[in-house]
């Protein structure tokens, strides 16, 4: 048996002894009785902590398998769930600033994976990509790592480095990635071709909407009557920021909801009608890199039909986490509610899909990290600084250029309400008697 699959195993034991120490009290509780199938699993797992007390080769630690028992269960809630140790806890605060790399990162098949990279950021520069796997973080697996671990990893004190090892496209190289205080990158947007404008969003951060009704007025200004919008890569912000933006571009209706305890509705957002600036043709584009606040704005534009979404599914995530604490000093970090769009699951569950899918004219390869790898050598990782070098001739923007015939073939509002009209009075015209009469004459 190969040394990995021990270590899942172990951890996997782990899991089961904590629902065990658990049971033992709650067995006796009626509300367990009562439910059942959580009093029979419970059961199973004091009969497994029974067998770990009894029979295991040595005498375990009680106190290690607790607390690897506790990160387990917490990281088999979703990637955004996390056990912190009583340090952990004293030095938690979200509101810290603190250096930072530049990656929105989450978790797939149980690693560390990158969704997003900040322009300009440490990360960006350094050759990392969206779609890219990061297999270590120092010396440590990053599937042995809570995601909550691994984003207290990436960041520290600006100026220093963090040292990982990347997997792009199949190929595995070390980096070291410097930290530094991140500033959000800025929205841009241009005059695409008269008449037709176009914003990317690369962040949803705090006062962002802002900054995208000002430059949807600025080309307004400048006479775009249709509008693109590019959310690929925008894959941070609260869900409040990803309403105020999709309230800029429609006017009425439900855009989002947060959904609690059992998929009950907690709270629900609405357009306001005075808050909205553009009612023209609107294309949005979207890939995997767009997430949370930006699969707001994606599926409240869908939902809408407001207008169309080009690109590829979204990346599927937007939540909201609590800090519970316990009796050892630890802290329990997990989910509480989630963002869904008007109707269906939350994006968690269930991403935003396109309702124009355009992959790209190459298409990000997924290669999943080697099991059998092994791991770095006692020195870690060797820091690899300079980026890969970039491909000789651009890539066609095949997802950006299908937005744009998207919305030049699509009618603005006061063309459509014309070309009803004069639909209308053509017919009148040939369909009354007295006018064909007049007409033979």
């Amino acid at each position: 048996m190969q040394f990995k699959t021990k270590i899942a195993i172990v951890v996997f034991s782990t899991v089961i002894a904590f629902y065990a120490i658990v049971g033992s009290f709650a067995s006796k509780s009626g509300e367990a009785v009562a439910r059942g199938s959580q009093y029979a699993q419970l059961t199973i797992f004091d009969e497994v902590l029974t067998h770990i007390i009894r029979d295991y080769v040595d005498k375990p630690d009680l106190e290690k398998v607790r607390i690897g028992s506790l990160r387990g269960l917490a990281q088999g809630l979703d990637p955004y769930s996390a056990y912190l140790t009583p340090e952990q806890v004293k030095q938690y605060d979200p509101k810290a600033r603190h250096g930072e790399t530049g990656m929105i990162v989450s978790k797939v098949v149980g690693y560390a994976y990158v969704v997003s990279v900040l322009k300009g950021s440490p990360a960006e520069q350094v050759g990392i990509h969206e779609g890219d796997f990061i297999e270590y973080v120092g010396k440590v697996p990053s599937r042995d790592l809570s995601l909550y671990d691994i984003e207290q990893l990436l960041g520290g004190e600006p100026g220093t480095s963090v040292e990982l090892r990347i997997l792009h496209q199949g190929q595995s190289r070390k980096v070291s990635v410097p930290r530094a205080y991140i500033t959000q990158p800025a929205i841009q947007s241009r005059i695409e071709e008269p008449g037709v404008g176009y914003i990317k969003v690369t962040s949803l951060a705090k006062g962002k909407a802002a900054e995208i009704e000002t430059h949807v007025k600025g080309l307004v200004a400048k006479g775009a009557q249709r509008v693109v919008l590019d959310l690929r890569g925008a894959a941070n912000g609260d869900i409040r920021e990803g309403i105020a933006a999709a309230n800029l571009f429609i006017a009425s209706g439900p855009l989002a909801r947060i959904l609690g305890k059992g998929g009950k509705e907690t709270e629900a957002f609405n357009a306001e009608p005075n808050k909205a600036v553009f009612n023209g043709p609107l294309a949005v584009v979207t890939d995997r890199s767009t997430a949370a606040a930006a699969e707001v704005i994606a599926a409240a534009v869908r939902d809408q039909k407001r207008g169309e979404v080009v690109g590829d599914r979204t990346f599927g995530a937007g939540s909201e986490q609590k800090l519970f604490s316990l009796s050892d000093g630890g802290a329990l970090l997990i989910t509480i509610a989630k963002y869904a769009p008007v109707s269906g699951k939350p994006f968690m569950e269930e991403a935003v899909t396109p309702t124009i899918k355009v992959e790209r004219l190459t298409p990000a390869v997924t290669v999943l990290p080697d099991d059998d790898e092994e791991a770095p050598d006692e020195e870690g990782p060797e820091p690899q600084t300079e980026a890969p070098k970039p491909p000789e001739q651009p890539v066609e923007d095949v997802q950006l250029k299908k937005a744009f015939e998207v919305i030049k073939q699509a009618a603005s509002k006061p063309q459509a309400m014309q070309k009803r009209a004069d639909a209308k009075l053509k017919y009148q015209v040939f369909n009354n008697p007295a006018n064909e009469m007049r007409i033979g004459t």
